[in-house]
Order: structure tokens, then sequence, then C-alpha cells
């Protein structure tokens, strides 16, 4: 299993910040150059030649300019300021080689001003980038990231060359530090951040940090697509268990992320071998409304036709488990009755159930606690869902988390 190409494109693209932006727009709009410098009486001439030249547009007396300024300037002054008018020509021209010179040689010269250092910083980590110096594009971003630490786009691009370093585990911690300084600075996180990051700790193998990012993903951006990716990934990260796998069918379809004739054809098989008719017919009537599955399919024929071979019987019979259920000694009856009321959809019933189960005992509680959560919360008792999710841990913990985030989303 593997992430949807949606998401895992984010880790492909050349970051969702600066990186995805042109090079020239990374630079500040050219400022006057400062007028306090020291400078010999040669400097000064040859200079204010090329101020003049600059804010002109012949560029024969331009390129004149740079190259007498050039053979004249000596201090790190006068280096600053030609830079500072070859970046101006640069720009005008639209000519990324001048530009680029200018901008090294502004960062050379040792007297760029902090508030221009970072872009010009960006602007060389982007060059690297892009030219594959991934080793040096590190480097310049990390002192990018010290001139400016509240800068979350900064540090989602360091991440993204953390990753295409291979350092996956660095790249997940950079992006969930981006994420938590757009989050400081109250502004909503962008979607291509979350999802990258879901992405590099899968392909980390970071469990912990990819579920957590996951239900984060879902919890700002719940859509059918962030779900199927995020429960897939949940899966993916823990032990084989095919009571938790149905269980995360369950969320699947509650949040509308099944897609496709196999996820339905795949839960419904799940739910025949977990003797649920119930639950097996309203899986097969979405998939059908939904234009997920072809009724006229001959492997949905057949599927539909064993399943009615024991839905009459199973059906009439859950008054009956229900009276067994509260008669037995121990929560086994109560447990495996409220799954069939659950099954067709009578959650308030089934919710009863399970709380019996817990009483009288010898059940995993917390495989009861989270089924009977998400009946509460299928239920539309939303405050008794929340508890009844709360109380679960162990491995079953992060299944509740994501039902608590599905429940927050959910109108009222």
């Amino acid at each position: 299993m593997t992430v949807s190409k949606i998401a895992a494109a984010a880790i492909a693209v050349c970051g969702a910040c600066l990186f995805g932006a042109a090079v020239e727009a990374q630079l500040p709009p050219v400022q006057p150059a400062p007028p306090l410098l020291s400078l010999s009486p040669a400097e000064r001439s040859a200079l204010q030649a090329l101020q003049s030249a600059a804010s002109g547009f012949d560029r024969a007396a331009q390129d004149a300019a740079l190259a007498a300024a050039r053979s004249v300037v000596r201090s790190g002054d006068g280096r600053y300021a030609l830079a500072h008018f070859q970046l101006q020509i640069g720009q005008a021209r639209q000519d990324p080689q001048l530009t680029a010179q200018a901008v090294d040689a502004l960062v050379d010269s040792g007297q760029a001003r902090p508030e221009e250092l970072a872009s010009l910083l960006t602007h060389q980590a982007s060059r690297a980038y892009y030219a594959s110096e991934f080793e040096r594009a590190d480097r310049l971003l990390a002192r990018v990231a010290e001139l400016q630490p509240s800068n979350a786009a900064v540090i989602a691009d360091h991440a993204q060359v953390k990753a295409r370093r291979g350092d996956r585990p660095q790249a997940v911690a950079l992006l969930q530090r981006a994420i938590a300084v757009q989050r400081t600075s109250g502004q909503p996180v962008p979607e291509s951040w979350l999802q990258r990051a879901v992405a590099l700790a899968v392909e980390g193998r970071l469990g912990p940090q990819s579920i957590a990012l996951a239900r984060e993903l879902v919890g700002a951006y719940p859509t059918p697509l962030n779900w199927r990716d995020a429960l897939l990934v949940y899966r993916q990260s823990t032990t084989a268990d095919p009571a938790l796998d149905l269980d995360v069918r369950r969320l699947m379809r509650a949040s509308q992320a099944l897609s496709g004739e196999r996820d339905y054809l795949e839960f419904a098989d799940a739910l025949g071998r977990a003797s649920l008719p119930g639950e097996v017919k309203a899986v097969v009537d979405e998939g059908v409304s939904r234009g997920m599955l072809d009724a006229n399919e001959p492997i949905v024929r057949q599927l539909v036709t064993a399943n009615n071979r024991r839905l009459t019987a199973d059906r009439a019979g859950l008054g009956r488990l229900r009276t067994q259920a509260l008669a037995a000694a121990t929560g086994a009856p109560a447990r495996a009755a409220g799954d069939s009321h659950f099954g067709y959809g009578q959650y308030a019933e089934a919710a009863e159930l399970y709380r019996v189960a817990l009483q009288k005992g010898g059940e995993d509680p917390n495989l009861v606690n989270s089924r009977l959560g998400a009946a509460l919360a299928l239920a539309g008792q939303r405050a008794e869902a929340e508890m009844a999710l709360r109380a679960v841990t162990g491995p079953r913990a992060d299944l509740a988390g994501f039902w608590l985030t599905w429940l927050a989303r959910r109108p009222a």
C-alpha cells in the first residue's frame, strides 16, 4: 500500500514555497544603495557613472560602466555597490546570469544588509537546488532559517532539500516545525505541506509521525481523498488484525473514503467472513448507488445472491440475539449482538449492547469502546461518542483518534 498519487506527488514537486516560485521573484525590489559607503575617489567616480547607466536603458553604456567599475573597485563597500547596480541592471533586463553574478557578489562582499541577506541566500539556495547541489542548498537554507526563524516557508523548503538528500527523519522534523510556526502565526497550513509530510514519514517508515501527521491532514483538509490516504497510512502502520481492519474500513465508509470496485468488494468480503450480512448489504447497496459497483457484474450478482440467503434469517434473529446477550454471564454475546445491530445501521441499539458487553466483561474493552464510540458517533450522540473514544488505549487509540477527528468536523 502506498499513499495516493496526489499525496505522493507532494514530495516530488520542488517545494511549496520559495522553491515553487521563479528565482527572480525571490529577490526583493531593488532598493537605493546606502549613501554612506567608504569609497576611494576612483571607486566613487566609477560607481556614480554606473548608477547613472543602471537607471537608463542603454545596454552598451551599462556594459561599459560595469567594466569600468570592475577595473577600479577594490573595497568591500565598493564591491557591494557595484553588485547592487549590477543586480538592478540584471533584473531590469531579466537576465538570470547577470542577476546570479550580482547576488553572489552581494553576499561575498560581506556588506549586505540583514534585511536583504535572507533573500540573497535564498536565491543562491534555489539555484543550487535546481543544479542538484543539494548539500550546498542545505547549508544556505540553514543560514536563512537562522536569520528568519519564524519564516515557515523557508523551513518547509529546507525540509524539501533534506528529503532530496535522503534524510527523511530530518525532513519530517523540519516540516513539523514549519507547520507549528505557521499555526503560531495564525496562518493556515498549506495542504501540500501536510500531504508532503505524511508521504515523507511513510517513506521513512516513521510510523508514529506518519499517523500523527495523517490525522493532522484530515483535521485540516477532510476531503475523501485525504481520508483515504490517512487511513491507509494508519492501516499500513499497524499489525495485521482482521477486527481492526474491519473497523478502519468502517471509518473509511463514514468519511466517504471508499473508492472503486476493489474497496467495496474487499469490504463486503471481510464483512461476510465476519458473519455480518446486514452490513454486507449496506456496503454493496452504497457501492452501487455511488457508481462504484455494477449490479449486473457477475461478481456482484454472486455476492448479493450468497448474502441474501443469510440475510432474512439474520435480520429476524436480531431480537433473539439481544435477549441472549442481556441474559449471558459474559460480554461476548452482547458484543456480537452489538456488531450485528451496527451492521443494520441500528447504531443506538448497538451502543446499548456494547455498554452491556463492557459491564459484563470478558471482552477487550478497547475494541468494545472503539465500536461503542463509532456507533454513538454515527447515531449523532457526539458527547457520548467522545467519552467512549477517549477511553480507548493501546493499539486502537490511534483509530479512536481518527474517529474523534472525523467527529469534530461533522455538523452537529
